[in-house]
């Protein structure tokens, strides 16, 4: 498919002197207002080099360039070229492409033979799985999906929570208190509950502090009690999440956590001592990052025992080896940013080159209306609960709206739509704003939400099922663009035509909300298109033009809605 910007810098590049095509390129905007063209070419930037007013030099290009065949129009306004495509042009060349691509619309092999690691959610064991983690989740997942999308070969970390001193804690807790029938049959709203029982004993007896270090130290060394007790937590708990996951439709190829880096630490220790840059300080091993405007990195506590920051450069170290990443990107919250810096910082003073390649993708914190989330308090709402509402809610309104729906659809529908909306709920905003949870918000399907999209997507596919299968056919065969040049038309196009580009950039960024953005836009269009022009007409050639676009504008819904990890349901 034609590059427009590049043909247009093409076109402008014989008549400005002074400048490469790289920096035409970078000239070239798109105009917020439509009616100011589909592209804008600025001229201050030639006045120092051609020796004229910006409005004389846009005049000149103008008449220059206006019977280029790629525009229907062009026109100097002050100092900028305003340049309006060839709406035939560009509806041939947009249809006939989403059309011949089909799902993979959109899909690049920028990333071809490159590896990406992409390490999201990374829940605790034995602690809940709360709105909390729906953040790295979502956010995680949909980078992931993006770069599968743009050609990388793509793998996914789930880093779990599943070592360190709260071990120690939970089985202390649960030899006092718990019992296995309990954590069987909930396993984590039990361990919860003893979790959230020893804080409170522990404030009026500060020896079970002492008690759980103990055992924790126990469970480092092997005893089989410990290690079993720990193992049976683990596996309990990774049923819950994955019942989670599921709902979720999120899968992963690893679920390498802490853990699996204990007997790989003591490399590392010996690493920092040799190179020199690890020393001592009241016991502890520390690294000094002063001269880098960051605090020290505590390597290992004056006990010998390691810390998060020890474990993260084992796991990095260990997955450029079995891996040979082209990038390594962590979704994790921001608060963990100078946790971050410092360790990428480390690695790089251990002269891996390769630490310019690890990522940090922060984003903003989620909090309760009644406050701050507290696992030790017990103050959590469950994710799966959140999801199992959504459902809920769905499932009414479905049948409100839909009473002769059979049950099997409405499930359907209820969990693609319910589910959808959590998630288009997190993706909607910049990945690193904060924001409150609120069950109204997220359970409302008013406005700019996922079950916006989705019905619209629902809808285009109910037109295409109303044309039949021999007129669709018909319009993926070949199709008159001279019927898709009105405003309604052109507006669809060109959004749908931004498509690739806006993937790329979401891409580049680590950025869904950037998709999430651009697939309301095109379901608006959408919607404006099939109010303004009637699609099943008599004219034989009109329909088969207009429902090749619709069919465009389906795919293009259909293939945002996946990077987002969002079902694209064909009836509502």
């Amino acid at each position: 498919m034609i590059n427009y910007r590049e043909k247009i810098a093409e076109i402008i590049a014989p008549h400005v002197e002074g400048l490469e095509m790289s920096d035409i390129l970078d000239m070239i905007e798109v105009p917020a207002d439509s009616k100011m063209g589909d592209y804008a070419f600025p001229c201050f930037k030639l006045a120092k080099v051609l020796r004229k007013a910006p409005p004389l030099i846009a005049a000149s290009i103008a008449d220059a360039i206006r019977d280029a065949d790629i525009f229907d129009k062009v026109e100097q306004v002050n100092a900028y070229v305003n340049m309006f495509i060839s709406r035939e042009n560009m509806a041939q060349q947009v249809v006939s492409q989403v059309l011949a691509d089909g799902e993979n619309y959109g899909r690049s092999t920028i990333g071809e033979g490159k590896k990406v690691i992409v390490e999201y959610s990374s829940p605790n064991i034995a602690k809940p799985f709360h709105i909390g983690h729906i953040r790295s989740t979502v956010i995680g997942n949909s980078i992931y999906k993006i770069y599968d999308f743009l050609g990388y070969d793509t793998i996914r970390i789930n880093h779990l929570g599943d070592y360190g001193t709260q071990f120690g804690k939970m089985i202390c807790a649960y030899r006092r208190w718990g019992s296995k029938e309990d954590v069987e049959r909930e396993p984590i709203k039990s361990l919860l509950s003893y979790y959230t029982k020893f804080h409170e004993e522990a404030e009026k007896d500060p020896s079970l502090n002492d008690e759980a270090r103990a055992i924790f130290t126990r469970l480092e060394h092997g005893e089989p009690e410990e290690v079993e007790l720990w193992q049976w937590f683990r596996e309990e708990s990774l049923k819950e999440f994955n019942r989670v996951y599921k709902m979720l439709g999120i899968e992963f190829d690893s679920y390498n956590g802490e853990s699996f880096y204990s007997d790989k630490m003591p490399r590392i220790v010996q690493e920092l001592a040799d190179s020199g840059i690890m020393e001592k300080d009241q016991g502890a091993n520390i690294v000094r990052l002063d001269e880098y405007g960051l605090s020290p990195a505590l390597i290992t506590k004056s006990d010998g025992s390691t810390l998060y920051i020890t474990r993260d450069i084992a796991a990095a170290v260990y997955r450029k080896e079995t891996y040979d990443f082209y990038k390594n990107i962590y979704v994790v919250a921001s608060q963990q940013n100078l946790h971050f810096q410092q360790w990428f910082k480390v690695l790089e003073l251990m002269g891996y080159d390769w630490a310019k390649d690890c990522v940090h993708v922060p984003f903003g914190l989620v909090s309760l209306e009644s406050g701050t989330m507290s696992t030790r308090k017990g103050k959590v709402v469950f994710l799966e609960d959140v999801l199992n509402g959504a459902v809920d809610k769905t499932r009414e309104i479905i049948i409100e709206k839909n009473p002769d729906l059979d049950e099997e659809s409405i499930e359907e529908i209820a969990k693609a739509v319910g589910i959808g909306a959590v998630v288009f709920n997190e993706l909607s905003n910049y990945r690193i704003k904060d924001y409150v949870f609120s069950w109204d918000h997220v359970l409302n399907f008013e406005g700019e939400t996922g079950p916006y999209v989705q019905y619209t997507h629902a809808r285009l596919c109910s037109i295409m099922r109303k044309a039949g299968e021999e007129t669709v056919e018909a319009a993926a065969a070949g199709f008159d663009a001279s019927k898709l040049t009105g405003d309604s038309a052109h507006r669809l196009i060109t959004l749908i035509y931004q498509l690739p580009e806006v993937i790329l950039e979401a891409g580049e960024k680590y950025e869904p909300s950037i998709v999430t953005r651009h697939i309301v836009d095109i379901a608006q269009a959408a919607n404006k298109y099939y109010h303004d022009e009637h699609i099943l007409v008599d004219d034989e050639a009109e329909k088969t033009a207009r429902v090749a676009l619709v069919t465009a504008a389906e795919t293009a819904i259909r293939n945002g809605l996946g990077l987002l990890g969002m079902k694209a349901p064909e009836r509502m």
